[in-house]
């Protein structure tokens, strides 16, 4: 638990480092999204933090503008329509969330955690809705930052019950390291590469 300390100041100087060498990115994605429909470049999302803190999270446009309107936040599902063309590939890259290292930097998030959860969402299935608080796991996933990258992001493909998903969220929360987070930021990265991020399939 002792590398546990290491973990913020890691934070800081990775998400500083990450920003500078990113920034070329920022420019070009900006472009490719506002020549796709002409819409804003970027999108904020109330998410939910350590000790269910709610801060803004902010991304990448990957949907069509108001793609949520009159259905509220609903996780994307499998040839979901309001994904733009952009954005299929920046999903499948993760480079959506590459706004977040703000986020990481500011503190409401870490590199390394449980997804950051969006108030009152559900679990958008076939047969039903569940909301994601009646889930066991939910306040235990909540007693640390939630992350750009995780165990349950790297090893379970995408559309895997979130029941199970908030499991291997308490299972990291029960055995995190500073060399765990090593090995799975290596492993995003490796996804990320290959762009199996929306992979419905194991990533790695």
């Amino acid at each position: 638990m002792k590398a546990l300390f290491l973990k913020r100041p890691f934070d800081i100087a990775l998400s500083f480092v990450g920003l500078i060498l990113s920034s070329p990115l920022w420019l070009l994605f900006g472009l490719m999204i506002w020549i796709e429909d002409r819409g804003p470049v970027f999108f904020k999302q109330e998410r939910i933090g350590k000790d269910g803190r709610v801060f803004m999270a902010l991304k990448f446009r990957s949907m069509i503008a108001n793609a949520e309107q009159n259905k509220g936040p609903i996780q994307a599902k499998k040839n979901d329509k309001r994904i733009t063309r952009v954005g299929k590939i920046l999903r499948a890259t993760a480079m959506d969330e590459l706004p977040q290292l703000t986020n990481i930097l500011k503190g409401d998030m870490s590199f390394v955690g449980p997804r950051a959860l969006r108030p009152a969402e559900i679990e958008n299935s076939e047969n039903n809705t569940t909301s994601l608080m009646d889930l066991p796991g939910f306040e235990k996933r909540h007693s640390i930052r939630p992350g750009l990258t995780g165990l349950t992001q790297v090893y379970l493909p995408k559309d895997f019950p979130i029941k199970r998903k908030f499991r291997y969220d308490v299972l990291y929360i029960n055995n995190r390291s500073f060399w765990l987070d090593m090995k799975l930021i290596f492993l995003s990265f490796w996804i990320t590469f290959r762009a199996k991020w929306e992979s419905r399939e194991k990533k790695i």
